[in-house]
């Protein structure tokens, strides 16, 4: 085991001229697929729909803009067993702030929890009461971004360590809060069950339990339940056709896929591009949400720190390495919860913003967690932070104002 490298080190993102240069020279050289009769995009992404995108990145994206917006923030990077890892730090404003690391998912940067960083750290400038505050702490996933390289073995639970570690031996933080979506979700809950006496509570924006990837039939979403018909039917088949494709490839072929991914922008770009259009609010227009820009800075840094192949790991090796529990008490994730659901996401199948609590409070989830706040919103999709920070906001402040 590597010896921990304590010591902060401030860190700044400044891609060179010469991995620009190569990657405009890689979109240029792309070798677009022939796409017969794919109007509808029911086969993918289509080549004009990602030509067009493409065209942008090569002649109108602005990466230095882009980069000088990401360096508003204040970054680190300090060594935690071996592993880089790349975090934001936000003092909080307030006569009492307290500390909350914020975990983002796949294929998500941390730029995904930007609109949320400050009204949480100074939430008087937003409108907002000062004995709110947070001091927010937002890292790259281990083997995402700006947290790599890393040895290929990391997973949600083995995430959690380096976090639990980071809050209490690095920053200092006797207690801390900490919140996440997504991939977030799980090392975020892994926090609540193994940390829960470390922990002011946690804040999740999906209700996923920490061995979700355990089992023999790990790839698999499985079956529509029998005696499901109609609109539920229909609503759990299309859960099936927006996550299963990505869960299947990155379970059983994570380093076969990164080939090409790490090889062509272009490609990669289809790939995750296609994870955001089909995750995000399934009753709202995607364009309205995701601007050109946003997508653009995401899918560089993914593709400027060859953290493709590694951040889609991250799924096969919750299953090489599977969670277990570190003790049997009820509920496993003993930290009191708060949880923000937005019901344009697909799941649950047939939830809605009227039902959504229902659901969790009556589902196979229920018995993990310790819920203290639960909030259904009608806006929004799979990623919570970015399509509906205003959610978040006074979720997380709710959560926590009893839990301080």
């Amino acid at each position: 085991m590597t010896e921990n490298n304590t010591s902060l080190e401030p860190f700044v993102i400044a891609v060179p001229d010469e991995a620009l240069t190569d990657l405009t020279r890689r979109l240029r050289a792309t070798r677009w697929a022939r796409d017969p009769c794919n109007e509808d995009q029911i086969y993918g992404i289509s080549t004009s729909y990602l030509k067009d995108l493409v065209g942008y990145w090569i002649d109108g994206f602005d990466w230095r803009a882009a980069e000088r917006k990401l360096n508003d923030f204040t970054h680190y990077r300090v060594n935690l067993d071996g592993v880089p890892v790349h975090f934001i730090r936000e003092p909080g404003r307030g006569p009492a702030p307290i500390p909350i690391i914020l975990s983002h998912g796949w294929p998500w940067t941390f730029w995904f929890w930007s609109k949320v960083i400050r009204p949480l750290a100074d939430p008087a400038s937003y409108g907002g009461d000062p004995a709110d505050a947070f001091d927010v702490i937002v890292p790259s996933l281990a083997g995402f971004g700006f947290s790599t390289p890393t040895a290929g073995d990391m997973n949600h639970w083995k995430m959690a360590e380096l976090w639990n570690t980071l809050m209490t031996d690095v920053l200092g933080y006797p207690k801390y809060a900490a919140g996440g979506s997504d991939y977030g979700s799980l090392v975020t809950a892994q926090l609540g069950h193994k940390y829960a006496s470390n922990l002011y509570g946690i804040h999740l924006g999906a209700d996923l339990p920490p061995n979700m990837f355990n089992g023999d039939t790990y790839w698999s979403l499985g079956e529509v339940p029998d005696g499901v018909t109609g609109d539920t039917r229909q609503e759990v088949i299309s859960l099936f056709e927006t996550y299963a494709s990505h869960v299947a490839v990155h379970m059983l072929d994570a380093q076969t896929v990164t080939h090409g991914l790490n090889d062509s922008p272009a490609g990669m770009l289809a790939w995750i591009l296609q994870r955001w259009r089909k995750w995000s609010d399934k009753n709202g227009v995607f364009e309205d949400v995701f601007d050109r820009d946003f997508i653009l800075t995401n899918a560089t840094i993914y593709w400027i720190t060859e953290s493709i192949g590694s951040s889609i790991r991250s799924y096969r090796n919750a299953n090489r390495w599977p969670w277990q529990p570190s003790h049997n008490r009820t509920p496993a994730i003993e930290a009191p919860a708060g949880f923000t659901f937005l019901a344009g996401d697909h799941y649950p199948p047939g939830a809605t913003v009227d039902t959504r609590v229902a659901f969790f409070e009556n589902g196979h989830t229920r018995d993990w967690f310790n819920p203290v706040y639960l909030k259904a919103h009608a806006r929004g999709g799979h990623f919570v932070p970015w399509e509906n920070p205003e959610a978040v906001i006074d979720d997380v402040r709710n959560s926590f104002r009893k839990l301080r």
